[in-house]
């Protein structure tokens, strides 16, 4: 298996979640969203780096409040950008020379299992690039400023993207390199494709939520609640939950 370096973009505004703290930063049933996202990839024994990209304003916060785990874990601290494409390139800059594919996955999916990151690795290491994703299942409405609806999609063959998205280093390189040349781009893997590499989809599943809103962080406590509790090969964490959060939970 190649050797992977895993991205967590953490830097956004969190302007939709409206709460004292940044969705990265809040408690779920105990510990960080982010801090719990990490744990899914620093004891995989293909991955050789993992890094969290946080905004200029938080990394003093981030140093102070989770320096531990970060030494402990490994966890690597990049200064993110003003938009999302620029933080990421901050660490794509950084990557270990040693690393033959990048996994770029949000800080606020925490509950992707092992088996679906293990199965987009494996993707990406045949093909050069693959993402998560789920097939659409609802109908499809297109609406107006009004909230008219102007049209209805077909929904055949249409995806919803998730993360991980992972590619060979060489190809995200070339077309982070090119970024300036493309419009509206939405994630990672449009780039790619911008710059003519073919992407491959591997399904994900329904629980593999993004944190954006408070209601999301119960659901994902019940998500994490309802699976199985995974084998570690090695700790994760110095202290214990309620030691480094103030307290079980949600509140």
């Amino acid at each position: 298996m190649p050797k992977v370096a895993v991205i967590l973009p953490a830097a956004g505004r969190s302007s939709r979640f409206k709460d004292k703290e940044k969705k990265p930063f809040a408690a779920l049933d105990g510990r960080a969203v982010w801090l719990r996202t990490a744990e899914l990839f620093v004891n995989r024994p293909d991955v050789v780096q993992v890094m969290v990209v946080v905004s200029p304003d938080d990394m003093e916060l981030v140093r102070r409040r989770f320096g531990a785990n970060l030494a402990f874990m490994n966890v690597q601290v990049v200064q993110g950008g003003s938009e999302r494409f620029e933080s990421v390139a901050n660490a794509l800059a950084q990557v270990r020379d040693d690393a033959e594919l990048v996994a770029i996955h949000d800080a606020v999916r925490p509950c992707v299992t092992d088996a679906l990151v293990s199965s987009v690795f494996a993707k990406a290491a045949e093909t050069g690039a693959a993402i998560l994703a789920v097939p659409v299942s609802d109908t499809v409405k297109l609406v107006d400023e009004k909230k008219n609806i102007t049209a209805t999609k077909p929904r055949a063959g249409m995806w919803l993207a998730q993360t991980p998205q992972v590619f060979r280093r060489d190809w995200l390189a070339e077309a982070y390199a090119d970024r300036a040349k493309h419009r509206d781009i939405t994630d990672d893997a449009q780039l790619v494709e911008g710059a003519g590499h073919p992407v491959q989809v591997v399904e994900g599943a329904a629980t593999n939520i993004k944190i954006t809103t408070r209601h999301d962080l119960y659901l994902a406590e019940a998500i994490l609640k309802s699976a199985p509790k995974p084998k570690t090969s090695g700790p994760v964490h110095p202290f214990g939950e309620t030691e480094m959060w103030g307290g079980p939970g949600l509140k």
